[in-house]
């Protein structure tokens, strides 16, 4: 089964973004989107050795979290631009270090902290051992980190075993 299916998760992926491409749910689109899952992971695998161990239902809950911080973070981002002024921001620069050590998990916490509003990642350091952050708002830089920490990197520790 290995063989037929190398990244299980990548196909099921697959298959989802090509059925909301074609933005229409058919047999035939099912079947070649099926097809594609298929084909393009067994293509890939030799550029894929080490395939990272996934625990898929903390990755669930992972995304629950961070859909669920985005919804919010829109709204404390709306209410900084409606109430606030812009010399009352106070944005800076958070170099984060890293207890990940999978590029895939790295990746993951720096797609996580662009998509929430109010913070964007910029650069991993050259060892991997740091994330560059910038945040709109951060009263004190130092809880913000320890908050990226809890909230998202002590979870993905356990979604990338």
């Amino acid at each position: 089964m290995r063989r037929l299916i190398p990244h299980p998760g990548l196909s099921v992926l697959l298959v989802i973004v090509w059925l909301l491409m074609a933005n229409t749910l058919t047999v035939g689109g099912l079947l070649l989107g099926i097809v594609i899952g298929i084909l393009l992971p067994i293509f890939t695998a030799p550029f894929w050795p080490g395939r990272p161990d996934v625990r898929y239902r903390a990755g669930l809950a992972y995304i629950a979290l961070v859909l669920w911080d985005i919804v919010v973070a829109n709204f404390e981002i709306a209410a900084i631009i409606l109430f606030r002024r812009n010399r009352d921001l106070r944005p800076a620069w958070l170099s984060i270090p890293l207890d990940l050590h999978t590029p895939e998990a790295i990746t993951v916490l720096a797609g996580t902290i662009s998509l929430t509003p109010g913070t964007v990642s910029s650069d991993v350091s050259a060892c991997g051992k740091y994330l560059l952050v910038h945040a709109l708002d951060a009263a004190d830089p130092d809880a913000e980190i320890a908050r990226i920490k809890l909230r998202y990197e002590a979870r993905l520790k356990r979604v990338f075993r």
